[in-house]
């Protein structure tokens, strides 16, 4: 039967009757406590510097005694776009070899991730007892990735350099108008649809108008299916030179076939250096991407890259980040 509030109010008379009488008999039975292993976190939202907005992150900051299925679970739990797990180590082996940390998503692990790996890496920096620490490096499984701090708009603003972009096949412009549901005039034949790689590939989509970006409904099923021979998982990210505002360089939508992501760091290094590559921006021009705007979550990504003859090298993508929430789960 499903108690009712007359069910607790008849249960809380006749207990306190047990309790006159000398025989107090508990209505429901009392938990029984248990040893808990106790795991701290702080929860950020970055590539923003004002609360509830940017990208969701939560960061274990001692994930020491987590298993591989634990991390999963918890990440799980946190039901983030990824959740990311530091353990760490003593101090020769951090400073040949970075802080090691994990980044998992609901549903696998990443070997690189860009708003994880800023947000991470700020909410280390907040714990550090120095606090004119001006770069750390993060041990990830794309390999060693360093992040440089500033004081930029009253904040901490980080800048992490990721590896040197892969640049992969080109897609025909048709093709890819059927599968996101616009016409072939509505993507920008100025530049190729190309895949891009910095840890994580992506394919760049240049689209001429912000209200197609904003209007953007692609099928997950056909782009999935369109990937699906591909050795990595690799979806589109969509970009547009058409922000309405000077101040802004690009506009851009994370539209991934496990829903929409509010700021996309590994996607903005591919882009930048998909942007030198093909003449768009110059070398080290630092590159404003908005991000987020149609889910209410507006991010601020900045991004530059360098150019050595035809090798794009020394990609940068930063922002900031602030801390929302810390706590402690317990296993």
């Amino acid at each position: 039967m499903t108690p009712s509030r007359r069910t607790f109010l008849e249960l809380g008379i006749s207990g306190l009757a047990a309790t006159v009488a000398g025989t107090p008999k508990p209505a429901w039975p009392m938990p029984v406590p248990q040893r808990s292993r106790r795991y701290p976190y702080v929860q950020l939202d970055v590539f923003t510097s004002r609360r509830l907005e940017g990208n969701q992150l939560v960061v274990f900051t001692d994930a020491r005694g987590l298993s591989d299925s634990e991390m999963q679970g918890i990440a799980r739990e946190t039901r983030m776009n990824e959740t990311t797990f530091v353990f760490p180590r003593d101090a020769a082996t951090e400073r040949d070899h970075g802080i090691k940390v994990r980044i998992f998503t609901e549903d696998q692990e990443l070997p690189f991730a860009g708003h994880p790996t800023l947000g991470t890496a700020i909410a280390l920096r907040n714990r550090m007892k120095s606090g004119d620490v001006d770069q750390i490096f993060l041990d990830l499984k794309v390999g060693k990735v360093p992040v440089h701090f500033s004081n930029r708009d009253g904040g901490v603003f980080g800048e992490m350099t990721q590896v040197d972009p892969q640049f992969g096949a080109t897609h025909d412009r048709a093709t890819v108008a059927g599968l996101i549901g616009v016409q072939p005039s509505e993507i920008n034949e100025q530049w190729p649809i190309q895949t891009v790689s910095t840890g994580i590939p992506f394919a760049i989509v240049p689209l001429r108008h912000l209200s197609t970006l904003q209007s953007l409904h692609p099928s997950a099923e056909k782009v999935h299916a369109y990937f699906a021979n591909e050795k990595n998982l690799i979806d589109f990210y969509y970009i547009t030179r058409d922000t309405g505002d000077s101040a802004v360089s690009i506009r851009s939508r994370g539209l991934f076939s496990n829903g929409e992501d509010a700021a996309t760091g590994s996607a903005s290094g591919c882009t930048i250096s998909w942007m030198v590559r093909h003449g768009v921006v110059l070398p080290d021009q630092i590159v404003h991407n908005l991000q987020g705007v149609e889910m209410k979550r507006p991010s601020h990504i900045f991004m530059r890259v360098s150019q050595q003859g035809d090798k794009i090298t020394n990609v940068r993508v930063g922002g900031h980040a602030v801390e929302i929430t810390e706590g402690e789960l317990s296993l």
